[in-house]
């Protein structure tokens, strides 16, 4: 990868591999039953209140495309329809929006049922439904045309079950091509973008410069190890502390898997991280000072990301020759797409 102090266009390379890369071969999303997507809320539903919560499966449609739907049926604004999280249209998934209905009764959610829309539950809760509020996303992947060495397959999955993957953001992050961050690169420069395509811009040159460190923790073997000067986060969540220190409390905690280094989400703010940890972090950034300039202009906050999730309930079946089907969870904003670059050359 070519590094520019000041980038004209970015180039979204081939992030490191934390695994042996296997040469075996596959296809995904041949058909949208092939990949299976089950949200699950971090809470429950009151069953009281003036949003109405309803859970639905789709398939072959978008979420916003559902969002304007419920919005139109409801009669009330697009903004008052709201979801945890995007999910693909060349799947089957299954996600909750909530519709702020204040004094107003529930229509009859099962008329806008189609052969691609199925209403599952609906329920009630005194506040709408926030982006990121979810446990995580339930995946049932079938990867079909599979060739490759099925001992080294196995090898991969059980190290990846023991051990985890490297918490890089998926492809889907930076548009066609990469074309999201160049397009946030013109926006530093003064050209005109919508406003609600600004956030999808900004957010994919922190997906691009995170992925970036992660990437060179990778080629170092400590993507999934402490280091002197790292911040720690807890696993499943958000909540992350400083440690000066690397003692052997901290070092058994992270190889339990209760606590994970934790990568720069570049913004506004101080890094947080000493030592060896804010030496590569700083490294990033003036390498890119561009698109961090841009992102502080923005006003973007910095915030902190893992650098290692856990695949859990991971598990595999082999049907035929040719036929690879995956169950497993990850927390929420993980991608599935993490656990498959692993695995395959797709």
């Amino acid at each position: 990868m070519t590094v520019n102090q000041t980038p004209i266009t970015i180039t979204i390379p081939t992030w490191r591999y934390a695994t042996t890369h296997s040469n075996g071969t596959g296809s995904i999303k041949t058909k949208p039953a092939d990949f299976i997507v089950k949200e699950q809320l971090s809470f429950q539903p009151e069953g009281t209140g003036e949003h109405a919560f309803i859970q639905i499966q789709k398939t072959g449609e978008n979420t916003e495309y559902i969002a304007r739907l419920l919005a139109r049926f409801s009669g009330v604004r697009q903004r008052d329809v709201s979801y945890a999280g995007l999910k693909d249209r060349h799947a089957v998934t299954t996600q909750w929006f909530s519709i702020w209905l204040p004094g107003k009764s529930d229509p009859d959610w099962k008329k806008i049922e189609t052969e691609g829309i199925k209403v599952l539950q609906t329920t009630r809760h005194a506040r709408k439904l926030k982006r990121g509020v979810l446990a995580g996303n339930k995946f049932q992947i079938v990867i079909r045309d599979w060739q490759g060495d099925k001992d080294e397959l196995e090898s991969q999955l059980q190290l990846i079950k023991q051990e985890g993957i490297p918490n890089y953001f998926g492809s889907q992050r930076f548009g066609i091509q990469g074309n999201n961050v160049n397009k946030a690169l013109a926006l530093f420069q003064g050209a005109k973008v919508k406003r609600e395509q600004r956030g999808i811009y900004l957010s994919s040159v922190r997906s691009y410069l995170f992925n970036y460190l992660l990437s060179e923790r990778v080629k170092l073997g400590i993507w999934n190890q402490g280091i002197e000067g790292d911040v720690f986060i807890f696993d499943q969540s958000r909540s992350y502390f400083k440690s000066d220190h690397l003692d052997s409390t901290v070092l058994d905690r992270v190889k339990k898997g209760e606590i994970h280094p934790a990568g720069l989400m570049v913004g506004k703010g101080d890094f947080e991280t000493t030592a060896k940890a804010l030496a590569m972090e700083e490294s990033i950034v003036n390498t890119y000072k561009v698109l961090v300039d841009g992102l502080v202009k923005f006003d973007v906050k910095a915030n902190r990301r893992a650098f290692r999730v856990l695949v859990n309930n991971l598990q595999w079946e082999f049907q035929e020759d040719s036929i690879v089907v995956l169950n497993f969870f990850l927390p929420s904003g993980s991608f599935a797409t993490a656990l498959l670059r692993e695995l395959i050359n797709n």
